[in-house]
């Protein structure tokens, strides 16, 4: 008989009386790798936590953790019944979201995590459907690095979290990645530098002066391959984290600033930014990342939707 048959036969004779505190505790140390991690996340024992899960063993009929170094690993018995459970809590999560955003006669509420590597006027432009909903919502946006706020999606502080890159499949979190759109880069300047560098294009880069995002951004990793690709070296005179102070430098003339094409007029009607060249070489990506594979929210729907057909279409 197959592992999968034995554990679903067993799931059937015992729905009555499956304890799902045990299958969290499970559920918990092969998701941290270690009874010690997950002692502290869950708040208990080491020694409390272990014997609950050989109780679910035993309920189950089936060894689920084996040692591998320092670490617990499923077996395969283990490894179907984590994929339960996996369902199980995100159906949970589904639940208590679903209930949280729609309290009688309250706005619903949105909370959104934005990468802090994702140009601001992209996440604008990304939330902006949001408040346009003829349902009132209340948007919370909160900013930290992509690794944080996965773990606060996990725990159902957020509702979706808005980013750069997809899901990173190394991290042990049950998400998804819903792709938004893409478009290339268009390099922008004060007049004087659109001037002098606008000809030759994109040659006219080799030793101009330029304003680049930090190397820990997807864009700026194709930025340097596509300057290698052809033989360009700018003159990089400064790198920035946050793209909204890159674009400060860059309207006071302090080098050129790449940016998302999708951008171009806002930049330029806006900011008196002027094109210089553009390229679809490099390419900027960006995902909505929730634990729902079909999205529900109404807002994070709208988001979705109108980047898909409006901002990216």
């Amino acid at each position: 008989m197959c592992v999968t048959f034995r554990f679903c036969l067993c799931i059937v004779y015992s729905m009555e009386w499956l304890n799902y505190h045990h299958l969290l505790y499970y559920w918990t140390v092969v998701r941290l790798g270690s009874i010690s991690k997950a002692s502290v996340d869950l708040r208990l024992s080491p020694p409390t936590i272990s014997a609950q899960i050989h109780k679910l063993e035993g309920s189950l009929g089936e060894k689920l953790l084996r040692r591998s170094g320092r670490n617990l690993v499923p077996t395969e018995a283990g490894q179907e019944v984590y994929g339960y459970a996996e369902e199980i809590f995100s159906l949970g999560r589904e639940l208590m979201s679903t209930i949280k955003d729609h309290p009688v006669g309250r706005p619903a509420r949105l909370v959104i995590g934005i990468a802090d590597v994702l140009p601001k006027l992209i996440a604008r432009r990304l939330i902006e459907p949001a408040f346009e909903l003829r349902e009132p919502v209340r948007i919370v946006c909160r900013e930290a690095g992509a690794e944080r706020l996965l773990a606060e999606l996990a725990l159902q502080e957020l509702d979706v979290v808005l980013s750069d890159l997809p899901m990173d499949p190394s991290l042990k979190v049950r998400a998804y990645s819903h792709l938004l759109g893409e478009c290339g880069l268009t390099f922008v300047g004060t007049r004087p530098l659109a001037a002098r560098y606008r000809r030759g294009f994109p040659k006219s880069l080799n030793g101009a002066p330029i304003l680049l995002p930090t190397d820990n951004t997807a864009i700026r990793r194709g930025l340097d391959q596509w300057f290698e690709d052809q033989g360009i070296r700018p003159a990089i005179v400064g790198e920035f984290e946050d793209d909204a102070l890159l674009r400060v430098f860059g309207e006071t003339g302090a080098g050129i600033v790449p940016g998302p094409s999708v951008l171009e007029k806002e930049l330029r009607l806006k900011y008196g930014l002027h094109r210089i060249g553009r390229t679809e070489a490099v390419r900027g990506r960006y995902y909505a990342i929730s634990v729902e594979k079909r999205l529900r929210h109404p807002a994070v729907m709208a988001i979705c939707e109108s980047a898909r057909k409006e901002l990216f279409g």
